[in-house]
């Protein structure tokens, strides 16, 4: 896309040096001439604008369907204490990965019945 703005600047600015350098006098080719000049600047400004990057932050809420009561989690295979850290949540799915022995699995809501 700047390329061709480029292109396009260059372009009119080449004409508007033709219209000023044979105007032979006549205001109105100067005028378009320096038109052509003020048109292919400001095209030479907006190729050089960049776009400003977008920011997205994605937050996550999990609303769960009982009462919670914090307790201790202990890894499925080794048994080792896990924190906040080994918990993550991917695709609305939390999963834990154990700091000590590396497992990975999905916690899963017993049903209240």
């Amino acid at each position: 896309m700047q390329i061709v703005l480029y292109l396009l600047a260059a372009a009119l600015a080449f004409l508007g040096l033709a219209f000023v350098a044979g105007s032979q006098g006549e205001i109105m080719r100067i005028v378009v001439g320096v038109i052509m000049w003020l048109a292919a600047g400001a095209l030479v400004y907006f190729a050089r604008m960049r776009p400003a990057t977008a920011t997205t932050n994605v937050v996550q809420k999990i609303d769960l369907s009982g009462d919670v009561s914090l307790q201790q989690i202990k890894c499925k295979s080794c048994g080792g204490t896990l924190s906040s850290k080994s918990i993550s949540v991917k695709a609305g799915a939390i999963f834990v990965d154990c700091e000590y022995c590396g497992t990975t699995y999905q916690l899963e809501e017993a049903p209240k019945w």
